[in-house]
């Protein structure tokens, strides 16, 4: 593998999994365009729509099997944070979608998958600048609308594995306005949606074709190293500038997807 290709891999891995942890959001929403467009403007490699995707969802279920060790690690409360009847409807329910959707991206032209993305990206921005909500109260007896949680689970693992995300920056959000789950809980269980989420679409993935092995192997090692990173500045300073400098980078990112679509 040509010297300058692994370096920008890993250095966009780190990247991408950095902001991810240090904003907790969704990996694939900053990694689908810098794996898209950085390796070509550099002279390293030029991949494809289809290849990009793969290399998120590499990157996602890494990213989240992290996440999800991280916060047993850290939480002793972890188990009674984690809704496991949420777990187990929405989980089952994205598994099977993401699954699907791994399956279908390898079928779907590079503008229909670039446009999937510029969707995502224009509900991301709207979502991100929305005032934050969901309560604090007491999860353990929780209530929610069953159907709801299924059907939303199902529609986020389609989008989310033609793309190559885990979908939660779409997720956290319907499980806060949509199904009205306390935040604390939100926060536990979406981990543990998002990882199940990630085994559907890298299962799909591999059994699609297109995954460039070397290239995944050398993003999945630099977001090992960023995740962490972020996770940790994320609790000294004050990150709402550079939630608001994503979204302008998100933006910016829309509007060339959309440009080359149209």
């Amino acid at each position: 593998m040509d010297p300058l290709l692994m370096f920008v891999m890993i250095i966009l891995g780190l990247i991408g999994s950095f902001f991810s942890g240090l904003l907790g959001i969704g990996g694939a929403i900053i990694n689908y365009p810098l794996l898209l467009y950085v390796p070509s403007l550099l002279g390293a490699a030029e991949f494809s729509a289809h290849e990009v995707s793969s290399i998120s969802m590499f990157q996602v279920f890494f990213a989240s099997l992290a996440g999800v060790l991280a916060f047993r690690k850290k939480s002793k409360a972890a188990p009674s944070l984690v809704n496991k009847r949420l777990v187990l409807y929405m989980g089952s329910s994205i598994l099977v979608s993401s699954l699907i959707g791994g399956l279908v991206s390898g079928l779907l032209k590079e503008n229909t998958i670039n446009l999937i993305y510029g969707v995502l990206a224009v509900i991301a921005v709207i979502l991100m600048l929305l005032p934050g909500q969901g309560s604090e109260e007491n999860g353990k007896d929780l209530r929610f609308r069953t159907v709801v949680a299924i059907i939303s689970a199902f529609l986020v693992g389609i989008v989310s594995g033609i793309v190559g995300a885990g979908g939660a920056f779409i997720l956290i959000p319907i499980m806060l306005t949509v199904l009205h789950i306390p935040t604390r809980t939100t926060i536990a269980s979406s981990l543990a949606i998002v990882f199940i989420s990630a085994i559907g679409g890298v299962v799909g993935k591999i059994t699609g074709g297109a995954v460039p092995v070397w290239p995944t192997i050398f993003t999945v090692i630099g977001s090992l190293i960023g995740a962490p990173l972020g996770s940790r500045i994320s609790a000294k300073i004050n990150v709402k500038l550079l939630r608001y400098g994503l979204v302008i980078l998100i933006s910016l990112t829309a509007v060339k997807v959309w440009s080359s679509i149209l």
